[in-house]
């Protein structure tokens, strides 16, 4: 008895969910060997190559290896922003009413945890090794990362700090300035060290880094009261100068 013969493929337009996985299926691939070879190393043929496609089904898609690479880094803040919230700090004992100053304390402290939690991620690690590594050649490469999505994380973060500011609870500094600074605070060592530049920290230890960051922050944003004049000289008696 003869088998039925094989069902033929359509020669048609693909559907709606095969063009999606396609280009998923692209994505990933060419998200592997970004950050794998970095961005110089990658051309479009391997990438086509690899996923197993003619380099016109990527064109039809991207029209350029820069736009490609922006698509790659649009899926990867897609993806981080899709991270499930790690779990809150634990907030300090108090034996009162929360005041303004803690919530700030609180809501910088779950920023920085959030940020951690994004930034040590492999692929956001091999991201940043390659814009270190190639910004300088392809300086648009840094404006892509930047309007993908590191922006709006930035003006959130500066936002905060021009309402705790305009309420007299922060010292009036330049908001967008003091958001930077306070993202190198936090981010900097544990990236340093999750690089090899110096010993990797635990979980323990990137919530203790965290936690100090947010202190040292606050601590140097915060207004300082106004010096107390010195109290005049007393006239002297025989002499003798007093000092109040």
């Amino acid at each position: 008895m003869s088998s039925a013969p094989a069902a033929r493929r359509s020669s048609g337009r693909p559907t709606a969910a095969a063009a999606a996985e396609l280009a998923e299926r692209i994505l990933e691939v060419a998200t592997r060997a970004f950050l794998t070879h970095g961005y110089a190393a990658t051309s479009i043929e391997t990438i086509a190559a690899n996923a197993g496609v003619a380099k016109r089904t990527l064109y039809v898609r991207w029209r350029d290896k820069p736009a490609l690479f922006r698509a790659v880094l649009e899926r990867l803040m897609a993806r981080w922003l899709a991270t499930p919230e790690p779990p809150p700090p634990e907030p300090p004992a108090l034996d009162r009413l929360p005041t303004a100053a803690d919530r700030l304390e609180t809501a910088l402290q779950q920023t920085a945890t959030r940020v951690l939690a994004v930034a040590l991620q492999p692929d956001a690690l091999a991201l940043h090794r390659l814009m270190i590594a190639e910004s300088g050649r392809f300086p648009a490469l840094a404006e892509m990362v930047r309007q993908s999505g590191a922006a709006a994380g930035m003006a959130r973060i500066s936002g905060l700090l021009a309402a705790e500011m305009l309420a007299g609870r922060l010292a009036p500094l330049d908001p967008a300035i003091a958001a930077e600074q306070f993202l190198y605070l936090v981010l900097t060592g544990p990236q340093r060290r999750a690089f090899g530049l110096a010993p990797p920290l635990d979980a323990a230890g990137v919530a203790a880094w965290a936690r100090q960051a947010v202190a040292l922050f606050l601590h140097g944003c915060r207004p300082r009261p106004a010096a107390t004049p010195p109290a005049p000289a007393a006239p002297p008696i025989n002499g003798i100068l007093i000092i109040r």
